[in-house]
Parts: structure tokens; C-alpha cells; sequence
């Protein structure tokens, strides 16, 4: 049996404290995955990070699985983006700016359900938001935000260009980005 390790990344779960808050409990959301018949789960942080082995699949498949699941257990609706290790690391390994150099919160990678064109991104200048800037990559974006992912213009501008489209995209800062490398290596398993 061929397995894997991946990610499942949700969106906008465990952020705001309001009445229409995602809440999902990191150990809730281990055991659902778990009893989906996947192995080695961990949660990273509180804000949906979830790393797990699985028998080789479709991302896609184990996105809308994990999505249903959810909704079944707790009753709302969240958006799923599933990757292998093979493609997070890629990811790392392709950004184009200096991420050695710079803060995790500077910079962060979008995680998209689908490849993106600069087509969608055309009417967003770069040079108007200076020094933020973005790069596109294999169903990702790279964003580097100076100040931080909470009080860039940049990040909100792209981030209405790519959702209101029926793209599902996930946000994670560069230290989310490293760790879900880590956590997904295919040595790391859920005693460690």
C-alpha cells in the first residue's frame, strides 16, 4: 500500500469571537480525520493546519472528504485545501523572495484549490502598494508584506481578486509554511 503525508489547510476557522465564528477544536479535528481512516494526524496552531498520512489520493478528494466531515460533525460549512509534501515543499522551495532574510509574519504563501492566471490578478497594480509586493506560483501566491498579513492593503486587495471568483484560497505566514513542510515530511508520524 502506497501512502503519503498531507495537509489539510482550512479556511477561516478558530478566528473573530463573533456569532457566526468556525469554531473547531484542534483535538476534535484530529479525531475526525483519524476516523476518516487516516494516520499520523497533528494540528498545528489553532487555525486549521491539520498534517496526516493517507493511502495515495486525489488532494481534491481528500479536500471534499474532510470538508463533509466537518460539516457533519460540527454543522457549518468550511473550505478545504488539501497538498502533498512533494508540492509543500515545492512551494517553500520556489519562493521568490528572500525568506531567509526576512520575519515570518513579512511574508505569507495564499494556497489556492486551483491554478490561477496573472489574468485574475491584472487590474491589481503592485507599484501602487510598494514596498508590498506578490508573485505567482504553482496554485499559490507569494506576499510580502512588510508590517505584517493584518494591516496590508496589498494582501486585502488580492485576496477580493482571488475570492470573488469561486476560488477557495487559504493564507498561511511563512512559519506556517516551513512547519506544514516539516510536519508532512514522510518520517514525521503522530508519536513524534
Amino acid at each position: 500500500m502506497t501512502v503519503k503525508r498531507y495537509a489539510a489547510l482550512l479556511r477561516g476557522i478558530n478566528v473573530g469571537g463573533g456569532v457566526k465564528a468556525k469554531k473547531v477544536p484542534m483535538a476534535r479535528l484530529r479525531s475526525l480525520i483519524e476516523s476518516l481512516g487516516h494516520t499520523g494526524v497533528r494540528t498545528y496552531l489553532q487555525s486549521g493546519n491539520a498534517a496526516f498520512t493517507a493511502r495515495v489520493a486525489d488532494d481534491d478528494v481528500l479536500a471534499r472528504e474532510i470538508e463533509a466531515a466537518i460539516a457533519a460533525e460540527f454543522g457549518f460549512t468550511v473550505e478545504v485545501v488539501v497538498r502533498d509534501h512533494a508540492y509543500l515543499t515545492a512551494v517553500r522551495d520556489d519562493c521568490p523572495f528572500p525568506a531567509a532574510e526576512l520575519e515570518g509574519k513579512q511574508l505569507h504563501v495564499t494556497y489556492f484549490s486551483e491554478p490561477v492566471t496573472p489574468e485574475r490578478f491584472a487590474a491589481v497594480d503592485p507599484a501602487a502598494y510598494a514596498p508590498e509586493d506578490f508573485r505567482l506560483g504553482d496554485r499559490a501566491l507569494y506576499l510580502y508584506a512588510p508590517t505584517g498579513l493584518g494591516t496590508s492593503k496589498l494582501g486585502a486587495r488580492l485576496s477580493s481578486a482571488a475570492l470573488n471568483r469561486g476560488l477557495i484560497a487559504t493564507s498561511r505566514n511563512w512559519n506556517t509554511v516551513e512547519k506544514l513542510v516539516e510536519l508532512t515530511a514522510p518520517e514525521v508520524t503522530a508519536s513524534q
